[in-house]
């Protein structure tokens, strides 16, 4: 693992598989995660589906999107692999609570605003809609993106399509594809960094997921009782699958255990290969980056 420092972000985290190869960038996938805080990037060989290298980054404070593209900026011009242009993909996801996921039948890209206002502020001037249809639900994620960090996006990658997603789209996809290893009634967490996403599952169909800021240790107990109560999963018997920034020993996973009985860590997912180089990462960490290899 390497750490750096610079006055606008900080390297937490990096891994790197030793069968990297710089002249191989055009069988490579890179998918990217941004978050206001935060930033991770994955790279993954194509041709045997093999993670060769991870970074996870924290950003400075950002009081607008201004600042924020500019932290990105000076990362990008810092980094040696970040503005190359022969990747096989490039994938890009957005943590942010602008989204609304909207049933696959009921979906028309003419009603892309009336979709977002619902849940969220929406701007047309400072607001760019997308959205991604999911491949194993019957469902369609409409989410916006800051249009200066958009574009300044597109001005990185000029000849390649972007593909663009939610990070919920990324959890949803990549619990989804892992279902064969669970139940038919099922709950998922997800613990980001401050904030608490759930997803539920029933007859191995997708029936839930929403996301939650959190602003107090209590918030996740009281999030996760009203889901589970409200959906009629019971606390004792429901599997409860937990992901994210979270060790074995913290006090998070020991206050879910007073109150969730049937509750495991999930693993890593199968869709992707790692070498002996990602033995130091908790098999729990960093699905939803992993996940945004399911998203095509």
């Amino acid at each position: 693992m390497n750490t750096s420092t610079t006055a606008s972000y900080k390297l937490i985290k990096k891994i790197k598989d030793d069968k990297f190869d710089v002249d191989e960038l055009h069988h490579y996938k890179l998918s990217m995660q941004i978050g206001t805080r935060d930033f991770q990037l994955i790279i993954v060989d194509s041709r045997k589906n093999k993670i060769l290298l991870l970074e996870d980054y924290i950003l400075s404070s950002s009081k607008t999107y201004k600042e924020l593209t500019n932290t990105l900026d000076d990362l990008f011009n810092n980094h040696h692999l970040l503005k190359a242009g022969f990747w096989k993909t490039v994938k890009i996801s957005f943590k942010n609570n602008k989204f609304s996921l909207v049933p696959a039948p009921l979906f028309s890209e003419d009603s892309l605003y009336d979709y977002l206002r619902v849940n969220a502020r929406i701007n047309p001037q400072t607001d760019e809609l997308q959205f991604y249809k999911h491949i194993q639900c019957d469902a369609v994620n409409v989410f916006s993106v800051n249009k200066l960090l958009y574009n300044w996006l597109e001005s990185m990658y000029k000849q390649t399509s972007i593909g663009y997603l939610h990070q919920a789209s990324g959890l949803i996809e990549g619990i989804m594809s892992q279902l064969k290893h669970y139940q038919d009634n099922n709950i998922f967490l997800y613990i980001d960094r401050f904030k608490l996403h759930i997803i539920t599952t029933r007859g191995k169909k997708l029936e839930y997921y929403n996301q939650f800021s959190i602003k107090q240790f209590s918030d996740y107990i009281k999030y996760i009782m009203t889901v589970m109560k409200g959906l009629g999963h019971h606390q004792k018997t429901t599997p409860v699958i937990l992901w994210g920034y979270i060790g074995k020993q913290s006090p998070h996973f020991k206050e879910f255990s007073k109150y969730i009985k049937n509750l495991t860590f999930g693993e890593r997912p199968d869709f992707l290969k790692f070498g002996y180089f990602f033995d130091e990462v908790q098999d729990h960490h960093f699905f939803d980056l992993y996940s945004l290899n399911q998203c095509d």
